[in-house]
């Protein structure tokens, strides 16, 4: 939640709408749009990667933004787990600009409903983001849905923890940015000799990468939960590189992988390291670790980053101990309710 937010009666916009389901063409292009401005003016991304692979869907799926019905769902019976709450603004006077967009991706398979708002820079402190809360709060946030429900506010925002708080939700959750910009002083891995490791073949490594993931993650909250259409989803984002994810092998077993990620050229990251089960415990993490980031500096990149929870005390000593440091943190927040049950 970027809200930047002021007091309702200061908004100077229409009244917020509702898109229950994919969006269409115009909305999604401007949702894009929003989000690369707020992106560049808050150094944040206003939304996670799966609220943007969902956005992708929906935009590869064009009938599903035009047939559907009153309860969300397709004429291909595929319901779209988007639920939006957006405001337009006329800035310019041949076009309108998305002033402020909140976006609830459902979750599925008992995962939570997630909630990530963003208000357009020049549109804050109007009362925008209580407008549209306001309005989601009503309808798909409603207290009485009976859904297990999360949002999440990325980057260290004082007006984001403010409108939690006005609605009482309270934080849950605390994952941490680091940063690594010293590569050159990286030690070289050191795999076990009866590993070996090469790169990740599209259709043919999937289903094999699946199961790793899932035995890794079996407690990760999302990242256990991946299914080969998740999989598929990210090898078709732009960024995708089959040589940036390498795998170590033992025998004909996948016992571990990191998946590396360049969105940005100035900035790789660390984007997924697992180990099974089975091989933890033989510094199988840290090896695959200094594999990417050494392939990495190979490929020219001179700072990485990376995603951690901030309560997992091993992998954060791991990090700091390759020179990593904290660089920012995104909070999830909760209904105080499930909070109060919850750890921080």
């Amino acid at each position: 939640m970027n809200p930047g937010d002021g007091t309702p009666e200061d908004t100077e916009l229409a009244v917020v709408e509702l898109s229950d389901g994919a969006p269409d063409a115009d909305l999604h292009h401007a949702l894009l749009e929003l989000a690369a401005v707020s992106a560049e003016a808050d150094a944040n991304p206003p939304f996670s990667e799966q609220t943007l692979v969902e956005l992708h869907r929906a935009a590869d799926r064009p009938e599903a933004a035009t047939s559907e019905t009153a309860s969300g769902t397709s004429a291909e019976g595929q319901r779209s787990p988007l639920r939006i709450a957006y405001a337009w603004t006329d800035a310019r006077p041949d076009s309108r600009l998305l002033a402020g967009a909140g976006v609830v991706v459902e979750g599925a398979h008992g995962t939570p409903d997630v909630l990530e708002l963003v208000v357009r820079p020049d549109c804050r402190q109007r009362g925008i983001g209580t407008a549209l809360v306001e309005a989601l709060t009503e309808n798909v946030l409603s207290p009485t849905s009976g859904r297990v429900q999360r949002a999440w506010a990325h980057g260290e925002h004082d007006a984001a923890a403010r409108l939690a708080r006005r609605y009482g939700w309270n934080p849950v959750r605390e994952l941490w940015r680091m940063r690594l910009t010293d590569l050159d002083e990286a030690p070289s891995p050191e795999l076990p000799e009866s590993i070996t490791m090469r790169s990740f073949r599209p259709g043919v490594d999937d289903e094999a990468w699946l199961a790793a993931n899932a035995a890794a993650f079996a407690d990760h909250p999302e990242q256990g939960r991946l299914t080969l259409e998740d999989l598929h989803a990210r090898m078709a984002e732009d960024w995708f590189d089959p040589e940036g994810v390498l795998l170590a092998w033992e025998g004909e077993q996948l016992v571990g992988f990191h998946w590396t990620k360049v969105a940005d050229p100035d900035l790789g990251e660390v984007y997924v390291v697992g180990v099974v089960p089975t091989a933890q415990g033989r510094g199988l993490g840290r090896s695959l670790t200094l594999a990417g980031i050494e392939h990495l500096h190979r490929s020219g990149l001179a700072a990485i980053m990376l995603y951690v929870d901030a309560d997992n005390t091993a992998a954060v000593k791991l990090y700091k101990k390759l020179g990593f440091t904290k660089w920012d943190a995104d909070t999830m927040y909760a209904p105080t309710e499930e909070a109060a049950v919850e750890p921080a």
